[in-house]
């Protein structure tokens, strides 16, 4: 996950995710660069996948309390992830990505088709 403060000073870190319907669910410490920066400017980059096959989706972010979900669907989050946010010692918060473009490519002939998702709308 690629965020970038207010001023623009950028910060990459590697998180969990699970699908939420359309959108991306993720979790991370409220008081961190990314929880900040995610809160702040609303707005991030993910980079999922291996180099040669890889996605890029660049999203709007809705920040969510940790109590804010409903149970089931914190638990499916842990269960898919391995990793439970409620029972850390720090605050965490959620953080759901809402896709506004999707970009996939392999190989360079890939190129100038890899864009799949523009402004939120399909394109394939």
């Amino acid at each position: 996950m690629a965020s970038a403060s207010a001023d623009g000073a950028p910060y990459l870190v590697p998180l969990s995710f699970d699908r939420d319907g359309g959108a991306l669910l993720m979790a991370t410490p409220t008081d961190s660069p990314t929880g900040g920066n995610l809160a702040a400017t609303g707005a991030v980059r993910l980079g999922l996948g291996y180099t040669r096959d890889v996605t890029v989706i660049d999203g709007e972010v809705e920040v969510l309390e940790i109590d804010a979900l409903p149970q089931e669907r914190a638990d499916r989050f842990a269960a898919r992830t391995g990793f439970d946010p409620r029972e850390e010692d720090m605050p965490y918060r959620w953080f759901r990505v809402y896709p506004l473009r999707i970009q996939a490519w392999r190989e360079v002939n890939e190129m100038p088709d890899r864009e799949l998702m523009r402004d939120g709308r399909w394109l394939v």
